[in-house]
């Protein structure tokens, strides 16, 4: 006699569907609808959305990508934390030209609540620059994320980033030196939470 076969498990009924929502620089809005098996599997599940994706405002928003990690999950929604801004590829091409020098650093900084997170800080100028003078530049952005950061709560620090402050006062110093045609963060990542023994893993 054949075997008979037993029931296929349908794998998508055991899940139940939950709404992401941002963290609370975000106003905590909804930024996702996802299914999940279980509260503990969600947990460290990341999502990337767009800043235009969140604000709805100005179109030129899609090339700044912003990643968030869920970190609980409550009934049918589920809470994020911030995890990673940056530059969208495509943009970042857009800004390289001929003739112009390209000036990178990264820094790590500490937010007053203890969030230790990863600064990529691009410029780029209109001429040819020559080393000294890209050095007194990285300087002058370092000397301005230094003193801001440490000052600022995760949630001021990560409005400041995603609007763009960081970038428009690093940029009101550069003028006092040279004008510059973009400065911005290209890269922010969060490398550690306040609770000092919780390391994020690289994405």
């Amino acid at each position: 006699m054949a075997r008979r076969k037993g029931r296929v498990k349908d794998k998508w009924r055991e899940k139940r569907w939950v709404t992401v929502n941002a963290p609370d620089s975000f106003n905590n809005v909804p930024i996702a609808y996802v299914p999940i098996t279980d509260d503990e599997n969600a947990a460290g599940r990341v999502l990337e959305v767009t800043l235009y994706d969140i604000l709805k405002g100005d179109p030129s928003q899609h090339q700044y990508k912003i990643y968030f990690q869920i970190n609980k999950v409550d009934g049918d929604k589920a809470s994020t934390i911030f995890k990673r801004f940056e530059y969208s590829k495509e943009f970042l091409r857009s800004l390289v030209r001929r003739g112009s020098s390209k000036i990178n650093f990264i820094i790590d900084v500490k937010t007053k609540d203890g969030y230790i997170f990863r600064i990529k800080v691009i410029a780029l100028t209109h001429r040819q620059l020559n080393t000294s003078r890209k050095h007194a530049l990285r300087l002058i952005a370092r000397d301005v994320i230094n003193k801001q950061v440490p000052d600022m709560t995760i949630e001021q620090f990560v409005q400041a980033t995603c609007y763009s402050k960081i970038n428009s006062d690093i940029m009101a110093a550069f003028k006092k030196v040279i004008r510059v045609r973009h400065v911005g963060l290209e890269k922010v990542k969060l490398i550690r939470t306040a609770e000092k023994e919780t390391v994020l893993l690289e994405a």
